[in-house]
């Protein structure tokens, strides 16, 4: 195991929306004397939270980097967004840090928020620690709290400080490994104290359950605690890292970052247990020699300084000039917020942005030769999207731009998704849900001078017949010199669902000369792009059974025309049915919320066709359906207010099904006034 206190470090800060991670980067920054005064999130003054998006909102709504040193150590601070729906932000910060400090709040009904991250931590096997957040207002036990998030976490929690109460208040804690009382001071290293002895016995309780949470993971430390051996606080300091370097064992610490209280302890905890660069690399699957590696974490494009990419360097050292995968650095930055300060050059463990790197993109492993080297991992893919909105320029105009613009959202955040969907001829932005979008929209603004509207996406319903029918149709014209002459004969009629549109030439004895044929087929799918209801027509077989033609008259636009004049004729006698689109989704939720989900399904007009415990996932449950597309657009929403904002889901399309009855009349009506609008 690399030695934890090589080279410079990386802490990301992490967890549920409002608990407090921004106020605790402020808390630890005065700490180090990285900043002389905290600022807080209702003035807009902290040194996260700096763009115009998060001071809007008051909330973190992208990474921030801060740089700081405490007894002589260099720590980079990642201060993740807490939201949901901006969960990209926060995994791209965590795959690069060396330790993750997972904020939450003393409350056992907010524990299962906390969840998705601490899955994400395990799969990656990301070292982690708890710090409960805003201890003086607890509302909780330390103990209900710690069994509220056990249920939720896959690896053992590890109470490292007993709280020290007087009365209701909690002034202080006790080390559950030095034994020693500390009671907080505002904005200060916590006072050593006596241990009261109203705590005595409840130290020695949990100690020994620390340690024996320790030994699970070590032989030595468990034939001790068998043989009533009390262990070194030096050898316990070593399990301790040991274990949480690995990833077995999640240590947990009390405080309040608002106040002050317990943050000297936790960045003793960091300087003392957290490893360092090399254990990183060595997760994406580097050794220690070979040319110099930096990975992309996260891109800026910023109005005066242009595109920024974040990397921490894995391996060896990097320079500003040097050229990475074919592109040369343009600038070289450490980053206090958005503030940035320029250096020449940056060492493994360093956390800085590259300028001017055009071609890089998020999740890129930068090296000289511009190959990734051989064994190391892949980048996470990005999540899924999950809700849309179909999204134009307010001005005509600046659509050119808007598109840039738009491109330069999705390099920025990969969890954005922008497409141009061939059916409604919409370009749809997807993400995460609601804010996300309004945050994206907000950036095209205020970032890039393009304001645009949005609105709910149209469902892509189709058409399709029940019935066939022949018909005969005449183009004829004439209006001096050559005329216009196409006859056909065709019969329309349905095909199996999926098997798309048929055409079936059957003429014979050249009724209709072979040039003409694929006009009158063209003629036909021209129609096909609107039926009688006014969508798309499919699963349809068109078959050419007989004609005549003018030596003279005919000609391609004649027979394309005859073609599109009988489909235009014989579809509506075709009993015309409208088809909507169905999806096969998968609902994802703790398992004390599976009967909300149920619920929401059933009152979309979905299928249930199960539910089961979801693997991998402890205490969560899966609920597969059929819901109809058009009932999907808000179902994000709906299901994050029942599931306390962490359910999920994912989804595929499945199939085309009839619609009919009063749904359908009004999808009909409301397609006939927009088109009348056109």
């Amino acid at each position: 195991m690399t030695d934890s206190a090589a080279g410079p470090r990386c802490a990301a800060f992490v967890g549920p929306y409002l608990s407090g991670k921004t106020t605790l980067l402020e808390s630890v920054l005065f700490a180090t004397g990285a900043i002389n005064r905290k600022g807080s999130v209702k003035e807009g003054n902290t040194v996260g939270d700096s763009s115009d998006e998060a001071r809007a909102r008051q909330m973190s709504v992208e990474v921030n980097t801060a740089h700081g040193e405490y007894l002589g150590d260099s720590w980079t601070f990642l201060d993740c967004p807490g939201s949901v729906e901006l969960m990209q932000e926060a995994y791209n910060a965590l795959m690069v840090a060396d330790v993750a400090v997972v904020v939450v709040e003393p409350d056992v009904t907010k524990a299962p928020i906390a969840a998705p991250i601490l899955k994400f931590l395990d799969d990656h096997a990301i070292p982690h620690m708890i710090f409960l957040n805003k201890m003086d207002n607890a509302t909780n036990s330390v103990r209900e709290v710690i069994e509220a998030l056990q249920a939720v976490s896959e690896r053992p929690l590890a109470l490292r400080q007993v709280p020290i109460r007087d009365g209701e208040e909690i002034k202080g804690y006790v080390d559950l490994i030095s034994e020693r009382a500390y009671e907080y001071q505002p904005d200060k290293e916590s006072k050593l104290v006596e241990i009261p002895d109203s705590v005595q016995d409840r130290e020695q309780e949990a100690r020994q359950e620390f340690l024996e949470a320790l030994s699970d993971f070590d032989d030595s430390l468990l034939e001790q605690l068998l043989e009533d051996t009390v262990p070194p606080k030096e050898e316990i300091y070593t399990y301790l890292k040991d274990t949480l370097a690995q990833d077995q064992i999640v240590p947990v610490l009390l405080g309040s970052a608002e106040g002050g209280g317990g943050i000297h302890r936790l960045l003793k905890s960091l300087r003392h247990d957290v490893p360092g660069v090399g254990a990183l690399a060595e997760r994406f699957g580097l050794g220690g020699d070979g040319e110099a590696v930096a990975q992309v974490f996260k891109t800026y494009n910023l109005a005066r300084a242009g595109k920024l990419s974040m990397v921490r360097v894995l391996r060896g050292e990097i320079a500003d000039g040097a050229t990475l995968n074919g592109t040369r650095v343009g600038g070289m930055f450490r980053m206090m917020g958005l503030n940035q300060d320029k250096v020449a050059k940056a060492g493994a463990g360093e956390v800085v942005a590259l300028g001017r790197m055009d071609d890089v993109k998020t999740g890129d492993a930068l090296t000289e030769s511009g190959n990734r080297p051989d064994g190391m991992a892949d980048w996470p893919a990005p999540l899924d999207p999950l809700f849309s909105m179909a999204i134009a320029a307010e001005n005509r105009g600046d659509e050119v731009k808007m598109s840039t613009a738009m491109h330069k959202l999705v390099e920025e955040d990969a969890a954005l998704k922008v497409e141009q969907n061939p059916d409604t001829n919409e370009h749809l932005l997807w993400g995460q849900g609601e804010i996300h979008l309004q945050i994206a929209a907000d950036r095209l603004r205020s970032k890039f001078g393009v304001g645009v509207a949005t609105h709910r996406p149209q469902v892509p319903y189709k058409e399709t017949i029940r019935k066939k029918v022949a018909q005969h149709a005449r183009h004829k014209k004439q209006s001096g010199g050559h005329g216009q002459f196409g006859d056909v004969q065709v019969e329309i009629k349905p095909v199996p669902r999926g098997e798309g549109f048929q055409f079936n030439n059957n003429i014979v004895g050249g009724a209709i000369p072979k040039q003409f044929i694929p006009s009158v087929e063209n003629g036909i799918k021209e129609y096909l792009a609107r039926g009688p209801l006014g969508f798309p027509v499919v699963d349809v077989a068109v078959d050419l059974n007989d004609g005549q033609h003018h030596a003279v008259d005919s000609s391609d636009q004649a027979f394309r025309m005859a073609g599109a004049m009988a489909m235009r004729e014989g579809m509506p006698k075709c009993d015309p049915i409208l088809l909507e689109p169905i999806l096969n989704v998968t609902v994802s939720v703790p398992s004390d919320f599976t009967s909300n989900v149920q619920r929401i399904v059933s009152g979309r007009r979905g299928q249930i066709l199960g539910f089961d415990a979801k693997e991998g996932w402890k205490g969560w449950d899966e609920v597969k359906a059929y819901i109809p597309q058009s009932e999907m657009h808000d179902l994000i929403i709906e299901l994050r207010s029942a599931t306390l904002g962490v359910g999920f889901f994912n989804w595929e399309f499945d199939r085309l099904q009839e619609l009919s009855g009063r749904e359908a009349d009004q999808v009909v009506a409301d397609r006939q006034a927009a088109l009348s609008k056109d």
